[in-house]
């Protein structure tokens, strides 16, 4: 008698939420038009970009471009890391993944009239998972970022950030550009910045195109809340604001005008500070699965925040950027095998 022949069980494939970390950072980037024209190269840029927990660094020593900007050293980093569990003195879970992008200058001169002792961009990005449930918006903060000892032709420059400027993550996993608390707070921004003593015309014009948009990004969100998961995303892919709470200049120095987070400098330009870009990015990744088939990632919410970005005319023209930041992630659900 001839036993009967067992017949393997095929094994079963079981989804499972991954992560795609995203993190991208440099010194210092621009471009020289006059005198010269020459392009400034993103200094110490690292890029992190994978699923797997990585630590990116660079340093970068003394660099004098054309004696018109120099630093006297910077470093750039990028971590991904998955948190499986932690659970902090307040009772919250933080397990999920966790980015961190940094950019840091030191010594920074600017035709010898911005200079600062130390400049950091830093972002944290949290997506959350309870179970197989992960957030595709995260929790974000920007500890650490900081303006030390910045000055305008010598006078020392007080400049507040509101480090906690968007706030609680957004209920029910909703996009910062679709929740209206995210979105009143820059709004209100840009109101302190109209009410600005001896606001030029032009800006005034600016902020009041920018207050039409906030106000059509709210119109919309209100609409795509009330029609839950069935309303369409609002299709807007970003805004901008600034971490600044106040600038104030220890004493008047003649022809330096401040708006806002905005520094207008007769003969010499503009400098924005801390300003803060958040937006939405479609998911540009695809993996390829034990099946055969492709799992694509979600859309994912970015924030970018660059430190000084500097707008050079009269006898030198050109710009610059930097130290600048920028964090965001994409979430999916992948096949691995199961019994």
């Amino acid at each position: 008698m001839v036993a009967n022949a067992t017949v393997p069980t095929p094994s079963k494939s079981v989804r499972s939420p991954y992560h795609i970390y995203h993190a991208e950072a440099f010194i210092l980037e621009g471009k020289i038009e006059q005198p010269i024209q020459q392009p400034i190269q993103p200094f110490g840029r690292v890029v992190l970009e994978s699923r797997r927990d990585t630590l990116i660094t660079q340093s970068v020593g003394e660099t004098n471009i054309e004696g018109l900007i120099s630093f006297e050293r910077g470093r750039t980093r990028v971590i991904g890391t998955r948190v499986k569990q932690k659970v902090d003195i307040l009772g919250r879970d933080h397990a999920g993944w966790a980015t961190l992008s940094t950019a840091e200058i030191e010594g920074y001169n600017v035709l010898d009239v911005i200079t600062a002792d130390r400049v950091v961009a830093q972002i944290t990005t949290d997506h959350t998972l309870a179970g197989d449930n992960v957030d595709n918006v995260p929790r974000v903060n920007f500890l650490g970022t900081a303006f030390e000892n910045l000055a305008i032709a010598g006078v020392p420059v007080e400049v507040q950030l509101n480090l906690a400027f968007c706030g609680a993550k957004p209920e029910n996993d909703r996009p910062y550009l679709e929740d209206e608390k995210f979105l009143d707070t820059v709004h209100r921004q840009l109101d302190e910045f109209v009410s600005s003593r001896d606001l030029p015309a032009s800006l005034e014009k600016k902020c009041g195109a920018e207050i039409a948009y906030i106000d059509d990004l709210k119109r919309r969100a209100r609409e795509r809340n009330k029609a839950g998961a069935d309303g369409e995303p609002n299709g807007y892919p970003k805004l901008r604001c600034s971490l600044v709470k106040t600038v104030k200049l220890t004493k008047e120095i003649p022809g330096v005008h401040t708006f806002g987070n905005l520094v207008f400098i007769e003969d010499f330009g503009t400098v924005s500070l801390a300003e803060l870009e958040v937006g939405i990015h479609k998911a540009s990744h695809s993996f390829a699965n034990r099946d055969g088939g492709q799992e694509s990632a979600s859309e994912s919410n970015y924030f970018k925040l660059n430190m000084l970005a500097i707008r050079l005319g009269c006898g030198t023209s050109g710009s610059t950027n930097g130290p600048e930041a920028v964090a965001n992630g994409n979430n999916g659900t992948g096949h691995q095998g199961g019994g």
